[in-house]
């Protein structure tokens, strides 16, 4: 387990305190960055070739293969297998973070430690302490944050975000958010280990393990395909419920969960299901009534009764909000729906108050330099990221479970606490 008095150690490392956990500023606007990349290929190419506006200093990737393409467009910069090493080059100021989740906390913390800005790749973690001690660590830093949530800088969220709080539909109480993972995206509900494969001369299987328990390698674990494995992905929740369920978060201004109940099919202690329907249940904030934001995975979806009898687009991956003057409609970074059609076949949107964004990736680059503000900044994601990964919680204990977000427990089931997060293993 992560021990508190290993987060007050990394947070000496780290000089200076700002309570507020808001980015200082590190250069003029017409200066470049130096970034260095941790997982260049995959995700991390498309990641790398969004900050390559900057100076590109330092990559590292495990997969020599996969990292192929991005290292011969960087042909003169520094490669490593161990972001380790790679951070302790000095003229580092920035790190992008795609790798798979479970290594995500160990890289982000091992950079913010040195005082360098994360740019880190959704769900934040890979498991629920970890989210709660990063919150932590970037309440006690002055370092620019992003999570990988490219949707926070869309125009249609923002217009989502602005309708809702508006009042147009009036109060919500109920959201419906879906997606079509995993099945046809990559295989999950696995009941054993697979077989022992040969490791390709361009991996370094250790280092793709990192804290994750020691095992034989098996081409069943990767590339992409990781996500069906406890151990190292999150399931359908870590690809997209951090997508889908951001504008949720925004629009409705969600912290912590109070309880969250699932029912699921295909699941095993080593694998997520491969079907699910998770309900989370978030108290009053302020005004705000209490929410309950269902999700479905799989083959699930919302009853169509939920429609009316409007006729929409099929989605296959976005969320219903329901008020108590209307609904909202949304598929996955696209503009709202307004329903029923007939009862705002005429309305006007609300006048604009969101700033919109410059794009997700220069947010982040915006603000290393000049301490703007991130969308998908840390202390916004962990949270998120939190409530969102203790659904996996729920699916793994098989029972309902009551969150103490104060204290980081399950107030009912205590022995679901060992599903908070995994054990590092030795040298993590």
């Amino acid at each position: 387990m992560l021990q508190d008095v290993t987060l007050a150690a990394g947070l000496s490392a780290v000089g200076g305190v700002w309570s507020e956990g808001e980015p200082k500023p590190s250069r003029s606007p017409n200066e470049k960055l130096n970034i260095a990349c941790i997982g260049v290929g995959g995700q991390g190419a498309g990641d790398l070739e969004h900050v390559s506006s900057e100076n590109i200093v330092a990559m590292c990737d495990v997969d020599s293969a996969r990292a192929a393409n991005s290292f011969k467009a960087h042909p003169n910069t520094p490669k490593y297998t161990d972001f380790r090493k790679m951070l302790e080059q000095k003229d580092i100021e920035a790190v992008t973070v795609s790798i798979p989740d479970h290594n995500h906390y160990v890289a982000t913390t091992a950079a913010m430690h040195l005082g360098k800005h994360v740019y880190c790749q959704k769900p934040l973690t890979h498991s629920v302490l970890e989210a709660r001690h990063l919150a932590k660590l970037v309440e006690h830093t002055k370092l620019a944050t992003q999570m990988g949530t490219q949707g926070h800088a869309f125009e249609g969220y923002h217009k989502l975000v602005e309708i809702i709080q508006s009042g147009m539909i009036g109060n919500v109480t109920e959201v419906h958010v879906w997606t079509d993972r995993p099945n046809n995206w990559w295989p999950q509900g696995m009941k054993s280990v697979p077989a022992k494969s040969s490791v390709p001369s361009t991996l370094d299987w250790q280092q793709w393990l990192g804290p994750a328990a020691n095992r034989d390698f098996s081409s069943k674990y990767l590339p992409f395909v990781w996500r069906g494995w406890y151990d190292f992905g999150t399931g359908a929740l870590g690809d997209m419920a951090c997508h889908l369920m951001d504008p949720i978060f925004w629009s409705l201004k969600l912290t912590h969960v109070d309880s969250v109940e699932a029912s699921s099919e295909g699941g095993s202690e080593i694998s997520p299901p491969t079907s699910s329907i998770i309900k989370y249940n978030f108290p009053a904030r302020g005004e705000l009534p209490s929410v309950q934001v269902i999700w479905y995975d799989g083959v699930n979806r919302p009853s169509k009764d939920l429609l009316g009898s409007d006729t929409v687009p099929k989605i296959d991956n976005g969320s219903l909000f329901v008020g108590d003057k209307g609904k909202l409609l949304v598929n996955h970074g696209d503009n709202p729906i307004l329903l029923p059609l007939e009862k705002f076949a005429d309305a006007k949107l609300p006048t604009p108050t969101l700033k919109r964004s410059p794009g997700h990736y220069l947010e982040w680059i915006n603000a290393c330099k000049t301490a703007g503000p991130t969308g998908s900044n840390f202390r916004y994601a962990a949270a998120m990221t939190e409530s969102i990964l203790l659904g996996n919680v729920a699916l793994r204990s098989g029972s309902k479970i009551e969150w103490d977000a104060i204290h980081g427990k399950v107030k009912n089931l205590p022995d679901a606490d060992r599903l908070l997060h995994n054990p590092y293993r030795r040298g993590w």
